[in-house]
């Protein structure tokens, strides 16, 4: 398999058919993005990427979590530049702490966006620690976090705030459009807004500010291209 310099080569680990071809498309979808292999099991995990040397794995994290945290753990002492993101079910505390703690540096929902997932990996191999911002991550021995917002000095609108929530979901500006009963230009026209108004490069650096502030990690980043670029 030809990959392309500067493509990032991502092995996609998932027991379910649907979900696999599902991950496959998303990440293939994404520019920059490459699926190298896809496993169905994952004890096949570790002598796949033996031969693809992926730069990423993205891992479903289901009702087997057990065995795919074991391979988790192998994978990163046998590749330990390898980012590892997981797509999973469950929104317990817990589970994240104990996904973060087996050395996965992205921990998404089944029901997350190409977009997400794409920058996701991308943070994940900058070394930065992703928590999709439905999850509440709790520390081990900590009360639960107040949910903190980002508070730019000129503040945002309703409308921009409606706008910011779609981003971080993913969505394009066509689909914000249908979603809030606005054109796409009106769409466009808040971005610009908001992206001046939090001093962000780009739509992925906005989103990875919001994503720091209600999660309280590192994901923060001033240096990854976005997956998707529209303004």
């Amino acid at each position: 398999m030809s990959i392309s310099t500067g493509v990032t080569r991502v092995l996609v680990l998932a027991d379910a058919p649907v979900l696999r071809r599902g991950l496959v498309g998303m990440i293939d979808e994404t520019a920059g993005l490459q699926v190298v292999g896809a496993p169905g099991e994952p004890r096949r995990a570790l002598v796949l990427a033996e031969s693809a040397r992926p730069d990423a794995v993205v891992v479903e994290l289901g009702s087997g979590r057990s065995a795919t945290l074991t391979a988790v753990r192998d994978l990163r002492r046998r590749f330990p530049r390898t980012a590892v993101v997981a797509v999973a079910t469950s929104e317990d505390p817990a589970v994240v702490n104990e996904a973060l703690a087996a050395g996965i540096r992205g921990y998404l929902l089944m029901n997350t966006s190409a977009t997400l997932l794409g920058w996701a990996v991308l943070a994940a191999r900058a070394g930065r620690t992703v928590v999709d911002p439905q999850i509440r991550r709790v520390e081990p021995g900590t009360a639960a976090p107040v949910a903190r917002e980002l508070t730019p000095a000129v503040p945002l609108t309703r409308r921009e705030s409606d706008v910011l929530d779609e981003l971080v979901q993913g969505q394009s500006n066509r689909r914000i459009g249908e979603n809030l009963f606005i054109s796409e230009d009106t769409v466009k026209s808040h971005v610009k807004a908001i992206l001046r108004k939090l001093g962000a490069r780009d739509r992925a650096h906005a989103v990875s500010m919001v994503l720091s502030a209600r999660n309280g990690c590192t994901c923060g980043s001033h240096d990854l291209t976005a997956a998707s670029v529209e303004v």
